[in-house]
């Protein structure tokens, strides 16, 4: 039997969920210098009126946002290679992921490090342990917050060279029909989110310092990438490159919103308590009935499961809810992945500019994004949307039109 599926609905709702992921991002980095850390400082600025509100926000926004953002990242690299061939897919790639790494980076890391000098004379300020000195030392470097795009130029390469290979050993094309089977019983199963979070679970159960704040590490500070951002954003990317061979399974995403969203929940808060936990036992606040590995390995099983059944969740409800084409959807789509780029520095400044304030942090945190965000948005509209810097970082624009992908038997044909 052959389903029709919409695919231009289904990418408008991917474009939303890519976008919102880098939206996020802005809204964590915002909430960073409100964060009750104490000695545990590893933001450049603590403010006067830090809040666990927005810790339990940015844990939240933590748990899912850069996995959900590389299985996109996994799913639109497929549909390149296969819509411009391999030579267009690398020189696409090239001009939209490691020029903009190479021209902004400089750009955004000169004010970034005057505000880091500067808010040394504010109490709680300053470059913190993790900054190392400088000028660094190689492989230490800073990459700061466009760490992601380091990682997805590792990542694709990777992944063209594992396509050349089964190209070269499997030239009847077993390889991958095998996989597709497998995949799609494991995408259809339950519990495939426990089933995809196992390598980042043995990834973060192998690290004896972890605990759930941390998260999967991020390679923000190296040119090496760490192991758990390999496994972690590296399984997200070769599930989101599976899941673009068999289109349909996004249905099941679809069908099944509500309950990952509800099980979303449950996990997110008990990994929370779990590392609240963690925490505490390590600093002897606590005691627990079982020992500290034990905990730890707890938290890690929770995150893990988090981490996959939000990812799911997020694309699941964006299927359900945004599928349709929206122009404020679009213009933000294509406006995030600017604002991802250069907030950083002003969202430091005006993050150092009220620290010192003696005004509630709701006032300050909200002042920050109203400020921060339509200055971001005018650079964007005025600089960007219709220039050559807009024709790299989104691509050619194209008006939408509807289109109809056969889908026999769940793999996609055109």
């Amino acid at each position: 039997m052959t389903n029709v599926i919409s695919s231009s609905e289904r990418l408008h709702a991917l474009d939303a969920v890519r976008a919102y992921a880098l939206l996020l991002g802005i809204v964590l980095h915002a909430a960073t210098s409100f964060l009750p850390l104490g000695p545990h400082r590893f933001w450049f600025i603590e403010d006067a009126h830090t809040s666990a509100v927005l810790g339990v926000v940015t844990y939240v926004i933590h748990v899912f946002r850069m996995t959900t953002f590389f299985l996109l990242a996994g799913f639109f690299a497929r549909m390149s290679l296969h819509r411009r061939g391999t030579a267009g897919f690398v020189k696409d790639r090239l001009l939209r992921i490691a020029l903009p790494l190479v021209v902004a980076w400089p750009l955004v890391m000169m004010p970034m490090a005057a505000l880091v000098i500067y808010a040394s004379q504010f109490p709680h300020g300053g470059p913190t342990p993790s900054m190392g000195g400088w000028p660094p030392v190689l492989p230490r470097f800073p990459l700061t917050h466009l760490w992601f795009l380091y990682v997805l130029v590792e990542l694709y390469a990777a992944a063209l060279l594992l396509r050349l290979i089964v190209l070269a050993v499997d030239a009847s094309g077993r390889l991958p029909a095998v996989l597709d089977r497998l995949f799609g019983l494991i995408v259809h199963s339950r519990l495939a989110p426990g089933i995809l979070a196992l390598p980042i679970l043995i990834a973060l159960s192998l690290d004896p310092t972890w605990i759930g704040f941390i998260g999967v590490r991020t390679p923000d500070q190296s040119l090496i990438t760490n192991s758990q951002a390999w496994v972690g954003f590296g399984s997200a990317v070769a599930v989101g490159w599976l899941l673009h061979r068999q289109i349909a399974l996004l249905r099941l995403m679809e069908q099944r919103w509500l309950s990952n969203t509800l099980a979303a929940a449950i996990l997110i808060a008990l990994s929370f308590m779990l590392a609240f936990a963690v925490m505490q036992v390590s600093a002897r606040v606590w005691s627990a009935p079982v020992d500290l590995a034990t905990l730890r390995l707890a938290g890690a099983i929770a995150y893990a499961l988090a981490i996959w059944t939000t990812t799911f969740a997020a694309i699941g409800l964006a299927l359900r809810f945004l599928a349709g084409f929206s122009h404020t959807r679009r213009y933000l789509a294509d406006a995030s992945y600017w604002l991802y780029i250069i907030h950083m520095p002003i969202v430091m400044a005006l993050q150092l500019a009220v620290s010192q304030l003696d005004w509630p942090w709701a006032v300050k945190f909200a002042l920050i994004l109203l400020i921060a965000l339509p200055l971001m948005l005018a650079s964007y509209h005025l600089l960007v949307r219709d220039t050559i810097i807009g024709r790299i970082l989104n691509g050619r624009t194209v008006k939408p039109r509807p289109k109809q992908l056969q889908v026999a038997g769940g793999v996609v044909t055109n």
